[in-house]
């Protein structure tokens, strides 16, 4: 693996001024997801809040991606396109995946969002993908941290609640690149053996399925979805190891 970037303070601040944004957008986001809403009026609603705000929203064009953000709703994994004949109802569990430019940098973030009253397994689910994530982060500012350890204190977690960690997509570093070095594994792992170093930047982003781990892409060739059609969740922030352990860059101001 190629020596991973350490960015400056004038580039990390960049960075959390990008996070705050896509970070307040991403609340404002949630807050519509209410039963009889399309995915594509939340998502019409990111692309403005962010041109308003003097953000770009990196997903529209990227690769040919049509959209501003993801949104991906039970066994959907990730990259769900929003649009105007996908509409929520209750019971449903949204992810919003929203990545903004601020200032020639990025801030990459999701969440998980609850739609009415949902069953027990999804609110099991919903909140260990998140502690996964926060375990992950944890493990990440623990002095002598590597990082396949971000990997190893996420599995752990699944596998104790009885829950499977995707392989097929990870985190990234993140800065002037939407994707840049390293790829993060959020799997266990013997993979990452680099130190994490002060000033590195990049996601913490696992994505916790209820029944396997296995991911297929639709026709559309971005959907990705549960190859057995169980529910998965996903939360993610962007981050930096400091000399005091772990900044996380995707706050609201």
């Amino acid at each position: 693996m190629a020596r991973i970037k350490v960015k400056n303070a004038k580039e990390i601040e960049l960075i959390r001024d990008a996070g705050a944004l896509a970070a307040e957008t991403l609340i404002r986001a949630g807050e519509m997801c209410k039963p009889g809403i399309n995915t594509l009026e939340i998502d019409e609603f990111i692309g403005d809040y962010t041109r308003k705000h003097k953000g770009i929203s990196a997903c529209k064009g990227y690769h040919g991606y049509p959209r501003y953000a993801c949104i991906s709703i039970n066994e959907v994994v990730c990259h769900g396109i929003p649009n105007a004949n996908t509409i929520l109802k209750d019971g449903d569990i949204v992810n919003i995946d929203i990545t903004t430019i601020l200032q020639g940098y990025h801030g990459d973030t999701s969440a998980m969002f609850c739609v009415g009253k949902v069953s027990k397994l999804a609110k099991d689910l919903v909140d260990t993908a998140k502690f996964c994530m926060e375990e992950g982060i944890r493990a990440a500012g623990e002095v002598g941290a590597r990082y396949w350890d971000i990997g190893n204190a996420i599995q752990d977690i699944a596998d104790e609640n009885g829950f499977s960690v995707v392989e097929d997509y990870c985190g990234h570093g993140i800065g002037r690149g939407f994707h840049e070095e390293p790829t993060i594994f959020h799997f266990r792992n013997n993979a990452l053996k680099q130190f994490i170093e002060v000033g590195n930047v990049f996601t913490v982003e696992p994505m916790i399925n209820a029944g396997r781990p296995g991911t297929k892409t639709l026709r559309d060739g971005w959907t990705a979805v549960t190859s057995d059609g169980s529910l998965s969740a996903q939360w993610e922030h962007t981050i930096v190891r400091t000399k005091d352990g772990i900044e996380i860059l995707t706050l609201p101001r």
